[in-house]
């Protein structure tokens, strides 16, 4: 069964605001649906909007896409990225671009921790975002030699990542350290995505949701 969410983001200051409509499929492939942590992701980036305007970003585990449309709107250069192996979740990514009008924007399947044609020919980018990928504990280290690698095209390249944090024995730390990354962590009072209800949408409520910046040492 397909749905539709409307997501919607606004300045407080001033009369600024974009909507993105996310096609969902009720399916247990992790990319078919929207996730808690990626509104909050999208808020950031919206609220740092001048940071992505004109600048190639590359979304890794895309899935429906929020935040990586929310960065295209926001005047990016955007390639969405998830598994090669889920090909129905690309599609997703695809039709998420279309009912937002970015037909510009690039999906591709790269498979995390290998080298392969599709991860060498992705663009430099200035901005990796990444919204729970951090899940299966078993993903971390590939995940992270993912980044690394999309890092030493761009060395001043920042990783934005936002996860739902479910036990507090996952810790990435080590494998930061591992392939030479530092992380920072953003809080989220810092852009206005601690109080629930964020793009109109409850998801991110009664979760606890982090958010990392990570860059090279």
């Amino acid at each position: 069964m397909q749905v539709e969410r409307v997501f919607s983001f606004k300045d407080e200051f001033n009369s600024d605001k974009i909507e993105v409509r996310i096609p969902e499929i009720v399916d247990p492939q992790y990319g078919m649906f929207t996730w808690p942590a990626a509104p909050v992701l999208a808020q950031y980036i919206w609220y740092n909007r001048d940071q992505v305007e004109g600048k190639h970003v590359v979304e890794i585990g895309a899935g429906t896409a929020l935040p990586g449309l929310v960065a295209s709107l926001c005047g990016a250069n955007v390639t969405l990225t998830d598994k090669e192996e889920y090909p129905q979740c690309l599609e997703n990514c695809r039709q998420s671009c279309h009912a937002n009008g970015q037909t510009a924007i690039q999906v591709v399947g790269i498979t995390w921790g290998q080298f392969t044609p599709n991860l060498l020919k992705l663009p430099k980018a200035a901005i990796i975002l990444g919204s729970d990928c951090f899940y299966d504990t078993k993903d971390f280290d590939d995940i992270l030699a993912t980044v690394s690698f999309l890092m030493v095209k761009n060395y001043q390249a920042k990783f934005w990542s936002t996860y739902q944090e479910r036990s507090s024995s996952h810790s990435i730390e080590d494998l930061l350290k591992k392939w030479g990354l530092k992380g920072i962590q953003i809080p989220l009072e810092g852009f206005n995505a601690n109080d629930g209800n964020i793009g109109g949408s409850n998801l991110s409520d009664l979760h606890t949701i982090q958010m990392l910046e990570i860059t090279r040492q």
